[in-house]
Parts: C-alpha cells; structure tokens; sequence
C-alpha cells in the first residue's frame, strides 16, 4: 500500500464515529470508555473483542451474524482496520468500532468483566524464544484477558501456525484451563463451530490456497 492511499486512509478514520484512536496516555491515565463501553454503544449487549483485528473480517462477521452483540477490533495498524470501519457504516452496523492501541495495554481498555468474548485471529506466532513475550496467548496476556473476561466468558484462537497452537495448548493445560475444543485442521474434521469455518480472513484464504491447514481452539480461563 503507498504512503498517499495510508495517509488517505488516516485522515478518513478520523472522521469515521466507529474508530476510536487514543493516545498512549489517555488509555494509562484512565480511559474513557473503560468499564463504560455501554455509553459508546447506547447499549448494554455483551462485548466481543477481535485483537490483531487486520482488515476486520472477524469483526464485521460476527457483528452481522449477532446484532444483539457489541463488538470490537483492536489493532495498531489504521490503515488496515480501515476497511472494516469502512464496510460496518456502509452496511449500517451499529454494533461495532474499531479501537487503535497496543494490544498489551487491553486491561486499560475494559472494565473488570466487561467483556464476553476474545477472538484472536492469526496472530504472529513469534516463534523466536526472545519473542515469547509478545505472544498473544503467553501466560502475561491471559491473565489481561481474564481481568476483563466475565467469569464464564469465552476465548477463541484461530491460526495457521501449528506452533502457535500447540505452545496455547500446551500453556492451557500446565494451567489446568478449561480447553472446550481445539482442531488442528478445522476444514478437514467434522465439528468445527460455524464461525470459525464460515468467516474467513484475507490472510486465511491465502493460507487455505496454499494447502496450509487451519487451527482453531476454544478455552476459558478461570
């Protein structure tokens, strides 16, 4: 993408009501909307989060599918969750934004149990031993995640790294967490919930093409 069409992009977020850009500092100096997202929305529907939200396939998926909940992609990349923000107000989606921020400060966002849900959707697996801090579903991030988790509230990871999914997996259970279901290749077994086989990611149908199978696990975290 050039630097004009990410530019263009930039400005246009700004003017779009379902973007929300805070700075660094107005997030640890007390958000807004955190414990409040209710005064965003002008509802109280249960919140669904999409972190690592690319282009927002997920987001404007889910949304459609469940008017009756809230839902949110987070990422730090503007110029990509631009298209989802994009696509939610010409298709009159009032039951999502899009919030641009570090993932790592998520528990400055949401109030304690304000949200129902998380799907993370191929993130980068960081495969590298000195990166394992940065990996969306280390032990750091899943203790963020369950501050604003109600307490039954689900969890979703979906990638086309098997790394990615075994270390999860592995951590889930030295944790003794509750994995619901976890798939190693989600489009060849039977029994794969319908989100996670009917929406798919720019990226995804990339992999798919490739032959690189799917994985997806559902947990809790209590």
């Amino acid at each position: 993408m050039g630097s004009k069409n990410k530019l263009k992009r930039f400005k246009e977020n700004e003017t779009f009501p379902n973007v929300i850009q805070p700075t660094r500092q107005e997030v640890t100096n007390g958000f807004v909307y955190q414990g409040n997202w209710k005064a965003h929305f002008k509802n109280d529907h249960p919140i669904v989060l999409e972190l690592g939200c690319g282009k927002g396939e997920y987001t404007i998926g889910l949304a459609k599918r469940n008017p009756h909940k809230n839902f949110i992609g987070i990422d730090i990349k503007g110029a990509r969750f631009w298209r989802g923000a994009k696509t939610a107000l010409e298709e009159e989606l009032s039951n999502v934004a899009f919030l641009r921020t570090q993932i790592e400060l998520v528990d400055l966002l949401f109030g304690k149990n304000e949200v129902s849900e998380i799907w993370i959707t191929f993130p980068d697996p960081q495969i590298k031993y000195k990166r394992t801090k940065h990996r969306m579903t280390n032990a750091a991030f899943l203790e963020k995640y369950k501050r604003i988790l109600e307490p039954q509230g689900l969890m979703h990871l979906k990638t086309d790294s098997e790394f990615m999914h075994g270390y999860t997996l592995g951590l889930l259970h030295g944790m003794g967490l509750d994995v619901i279901y976890a798939n190693h290749d989600v489009y060849k077994n039977e029994g794969s919930p319908k989100d996670v086989l009917e929406i798919q990611t720019f990226y995804e149908n990339q992999y798919l093409e490739k032959g690189k199978p799917i994985t997806y696990i559902q947990f809790r975290i209590h």
